[in-house]
């Protein structure tokens, strides 16, 4: 989801760990080591992996810098073939069909298991083939002062792709800032049993 959309979800994160000021002039090298691997002409299922936040075509950075000012901006691009259950389903029960109509020409009566199994699955690679993939784009935006990452995205799938990849990309770990995160962040770790026993008010 672009940062710039006029409504969005965003998850904020805290890069646990110390960044070395030598990580950070390595960012655009260790964004490009990892960027995104188009699969419109292959099979594969999905791809993901970090592109320009200007443009999510570009996985060179050709266009524009990852810096802007002091945030480091990029995006997590996701493609994903879908093929929907009932479009699966009718083609194997075709295939199926077929297959089991040569048998007969061949005097068995019926299809192996393992054949069938096969058989789904030269299904599904034709398919895949024949689809293109769904591409979906998050932004991310990285605190060079303060090493807050903002995320446009509270979908729990989404967020635990981001957070694998970027601990990949940068060897960093994250911590999302939950209300819980954040009172201790505030308030300091002597706060830690006073919020943990919190408990919610109504109101009504």
């Amino acid at each position: 989801m672009p940062i710039l959309s006029a409504s969005l979800g965003i998850t904020r994160y805290r890069v646990v760990n110390d960044i070395t000021d030598a990580l950070w002039r390595e960012v655009p090298k260790r964004l490009q080591d990892n960027a995104f691997k188009d699969i419109d002409a292959t099979t594969d299922e999905r791809s993901f992996g970090w592109c320009n936040i200007d443009n999510m075509l570009d996985m060179d950075w050709a266009d524009s810098p990852p810096e802007k000012g002091h945030f480091m901006c990029f995006s997590l691009r996701l493609d994903t073939r879908r093929i929907p259950p009932a479009v699966f389903k009718k083609h194997c029960l075709i295939a199926l069909s077929q297959e089991l109509a040569v048998a007969k020409s061949e005097g068995k009566a019926f299809i192996s298991k393992d054949r069938r199994r096969e058989i789904k699955d030269q299904v599904m690679l034709r398919l895949r083939a024949r689809s293109l993939p769904v591409p979906a784009v998050f932004d991310a935006v990285w605190n060079t002062q303060t090493g807050r990452v903002l995320f446009c995205s509270t979908n729990s799938k989404a967020k635990a792709l981001f957070e694998e990849l970027f601990e990949a990309t940068f060897e960093l770990e994250l911590e999302a800032l939950t209300p819980f995160a954040l009172g201790l962040d505030m308030l300091g770790e002597a706060a830690a049993s006073r919020l943990e026993n919190l408990e919610p008010t109504s109101f009504i």
